[in-house]
């Protein structure tokens, strides 16, 4: 019996056995494990020569699955919801995203691999299978954060950016088990889009420059310039240029495909094109040829491509709880203010930000008060500025603005105490306090939003500056055009406060605080690209310089 025994294990279990460690040593499960426990745990895995990038995400779903692989049925067929992960790679250029952090290329290479074997009767081998599969894995984790988070670290740039949003655990492990369980990677992915209804026009948008771009390359090579002028022209003049405006208004669509414009002559018909170009571009539509519209006309799709991808970037980077029932936000890069409640537009103005030497931040806040007939202590870049060299040309510069000079204890000084030809800005012993009025820097109103930039909204009297179309004029403070409207909005739950009562408050000499009963989320951000609730595309010209730092970081291959 014991020769019996021992006959069985040497001649019929041990070859078993041996057969399972092979079997296991060749299948997929094993090759799955082999590329997600590298030797050195400091060092991403690689595959295929591609570094998986979410690899503690990617082997926690392995594990949960014992190994088995996601995207296969029977360990060798691809399954239709790889195909779909392959085509969502690809579609993330709309996104503004570069489909070649995803692994693209090699999955490309993996899938066409597999095909022709497929056609040839044959299969990939095991290691093949798990590359594949891991690298679809990998590609939806990082795909996915990007889509929330985005993929640029906004607080790595050299821009201001405090507008904090939360950073929750995805867990994306489960939510790509989710996927394949429900059939539906694109969906899974499109519920990580921003929660804002822009965002999906403006992915539209962006598509069709890609369109627009293939159409690009192929009038660029038929003549496609870019036009310079040296004067405005106005309907009725001649110029060796209309026929290019015409071109590229006729590419854009502001005219017919067939249009031909009749020689050098600046007609009406194209005009009315004009005007509808300089709308797109947030200019007074007057029909003038001037430097802006030019600039307009010569952005190719390719420009616009970019300014498109670095906008969708930043709205991924915005919070949620934008959705609040009142919001205030102001665009700097269009000027503009808006007031929103329960998502309709209560009030929107014009505003004034700061010059490009003294750019409006990129930040959040809860507004809580505002100041009634305020005073303006005048800060030190300005005393060095403007009010001291005022004073060593003009001694009556400050009396004619209503400046007084304090102590910082509040006790006034004689101006005429004051040797102005010797004093500097540095070290300067007094404050310099505009009083109340309708002379006042700050106008009749301003609004505060304590912040550490110590940016707030307020009136102005220079109220001229608002016709204009680069409205970056300030020192980084935002004055508005329609304080008293705004004024309204926020003191309405108050019936008390009338519109006699706010005008009143408006023209006192003395300052008056009010509270406001709750506060108000304000959010200033600098959007140069965004879609209409119709889908038509608006551009702006990227008076900050910030463009292009985003752009260069979101085409960085990762490593």
């Amino acid at each position: 019996m014991r020769h019996l025994i021992l006959y069985f294990f040497i001649f019929v279990w041990m070859p078993l056995l041996g057969q399972e460690i092979t079997s296991t040593q060749n299948g997929t499960s094993f090759y799955l494990r082999t590329f997600l426990e590298p030797t050195d745990p400091s060092q991403k895995p690689l595959v295929q020569g591609q570094i998986l990038f979410s690899s503690v995400v990617v082997h926690r779903f392995y594990t949960e699955r014992d190994f088995q692989v996601a995207w296969m049925r029977e360990d060798t067929v691809l399954l239709e919801l790889a195909y779909e992960m392959r085509y969502e790679i690809q579609q993330s250029k709309f996104d503004g995203l570069q489909p070649t952090d995803y692994h693209l290329q090699a999955i490309d290479g993996l899938f066409s691999r597999y095909e022709v074997a497929r056609s040839e009767g044959k299969s990939l081998s095991r290691a093949d299978l798990a590359a594949l599969d891991l690298l679809l894995s990998d590609a939806f984790v990082m795909l996915a954060s990007h889509l929330y988070h985005g993929k640029v670290d906004p607080e790595q740039l050299r821009t201001v950016w405090n507008i904090q949003r939360s950073a929750p655990d995805l867990y994306l492990d489960q939510r790509l088990n989710s996927a394949l369980e429900g059939g539906s990677i694109r969906r899974a992915l499109q519920d990580l889009y921003p929660s804002f209804t822009i965002y999906r026009p403006m992915r539209e948008g962006l598509r069709q420059l890609y369109e627009d771009f293939e159409r690009f390359q192929i009038e660029q090579s038929s003549g496609w310039k870019e036009i310079k002028i040296s004067k405005s022209l106005k309907v009725g003049d001649k110029s060796p240029i209309i026929p290019q405006v015409a071109k590229k208004l006729a590419f854009w669509g502001f005219l017919p495909n067939d249009f031909e414009s009749q020689g050098k002559d600046y007609d009406a018909e194209i005009e009315e094109a004009v005007k509808k170009l300089q709308l797109k571009f947030g200019m007074e539509p007057d029909g003038v040829i001037g430097q802006g519209t030019i600039y307009a006309l010569n952005q190719s799709p390719e420009d616009l491509i970019k300014k498109a991808s670095v906008n969708l970037e930043r709205l991924r980077w915005l919070p949620d709880n934008l959705k609040e029932q009142e919001l205030i936000i102001v665009n700097t890069a269009n000027f503009q203010f808006d007031f929103i409640q329960q998502r309709d537009t209560l009030l929107s103005s014009r505003v004034i930000v700061g010059r490009s030497f003294h750019s409006t931040p990129q930040f959040s806040a809860q507004m809580s008060y505002l100041v009634f007939s305020p005073t303006w202590t005048v800060p030190p870049s300005i005393l060095r500025q403007e009010v001291i060299p005022g004073m060593r040309k003009d001694p009556q510069y400050m009396a004619k603005r209503k400046m007084r000079l304090l102590t910082f204890s509040g006790q006034e000084v004689p101006v005429s105490s004051v040797d102005w030809s010797k004093v500097s800005a540095a070290g300067f012993p007094y404050m310099v306090r505009q009083d109340p009025g309708e002379h006042n820097s700050l106008g009749l109103v301003k609004f505060m939003f304590p912040n550490k930039h110590h940016v707030y909204i307020h009136d102005t009297p220079a109220r001229s500056l608002f016709e204009r179309e680069d409205r970056a004029l300030s020192y980084g403070c935002i004055r508005i055009q329609k304080p008293v409207e705004l004024a309204k909005l926020l003191l309405q739950h108050d019936e008390r406060w009338t519109d006699d009562r706010i005008h009143t408050a408006m023209r006192q000499s003395r300052e008056q605080v009010v509270n406001l009963n709750r506060k108000i989320p304000v959010v200033i951000l600098y959007l140069t690209y965004w879609t209409n609730s119709n889908g038509r595309m608006f551009f702006r010209r990227d008076v900050y310089n910030r463009d292009n730092e985003v752009f260069q970081a979101l085409i960085q291959p990762r490593n």
